[in-house]
């Protein structure tokens, strides 16, 4: 189990995609970077929304253990993540982190991997590629979103790997949802997803059909991150488990979706 730390992050770099999107870039006051693993998540304290009383859970973008920078794109979604948005640079945020089991490693280098994200669910995908390609092996992604201005950070992705792009209105890639773009057609042998419920099931349910293995990255709302108030519990197959402690990474297998 990864060590949880506490601590405290001055706000380094603030870029606002719009759209609701804003990418802090956050550096440790007083200590190093912890470990972190690809899909784990953090917990920040929100100060400046009186009526937030409960940390607001962020899967990890990226880690720059060079720069020491922590990198949360955060999706301005209600008063909590909203006040977290309107972070500006020298700003401090209390942080709980690295929370979660985050993503596993596939068994042969030469395996054919997708990392698949649609919105805000592409966040994860863009540490995990970067430390999928550290490990010798071949990330490709599969991004979505409605329009073009809904696909972030497409230069760091392509830092990383190859790109394959999907948006519902045709101004970016292929036209329509990402469980519809060509490149699913190929061979695939594990699949990692992360974005709305209805899409990983649907993506779930093509690697089912395709006979490869697939991980899920479950966004259930979540509050302490330690598995204590059981707001995130998923109907799993060896019963209710706690998706911020025992996930927020499941093998679909696990899980019990009708696909």
């Amino acid at each position: 189990m990864t060590k949880k730390h506490l601590m405290d992050f001055k706000v380094a770099e603030v870029d606002n995609f719009g759209n609701g999107y804003t990418l802090l870039k956050l550096s440790p006051i007083g200590k190093d970077m912890p470990l972190i693993e690809g899909g784990q998540f953090v917990n920040i304290q929100v100060d400046k929304s009186k009526n937030t009383f409960l940390r607001r859970p962020i899967s990890v973008n990226f880690v720059d253990y060079d720069k020491q920078l922590l990198w949360l794109l955060v999706k301005d979604a209600g008063e909590g993540t909203h006040a977290i948005c309107n972070a500006e640079e020298g700003d401090e945020l209390n942080i709980l982190l690295p929370l979660g089991r985050g993503f596993s490693l596939p068994n042969d280098k030469n395996d054919s991997l997708l990392l698949i994200g649609g919105g805000v669910g592409t966040a994860p995908m863009l540490y995990w590629g970067k430390i999928l390609k550290d490990n010798g092996y071949s990330p490709r992604f599969l991004l979505g979103g409605r329009k073009d201005t809904d696909i972030l950070e497409l230069e760091a992705f392509r830092q990383v790997g190859e790109v394959f792009i999907s948006t519902e209105d045709a101004s970016a890639g292929e036209k329509g949802f990402v469980t519809m773009h060509s490149v699913l057609k190929g061979k695939i042998d594990k699949i990692y997803c992360c974005g709305p419920a209805p899409m990983m099931k649907a993506v779930a349910k093509i690697a089912t059909e395709k006979g490869c293995e697939c991980e899920v990255s479950l966004e259930n709302k979540m509050a302490c991150g330690l598995g204590a108030c059981l707001c995130c519990v998923e109907d799993s197959k060896k019963g209710n488990v706690c998706v911020c402690s025992e996930g927020p990474v499941f093998n679909i297998k696990e899980l019990k979706w009708e696909i």
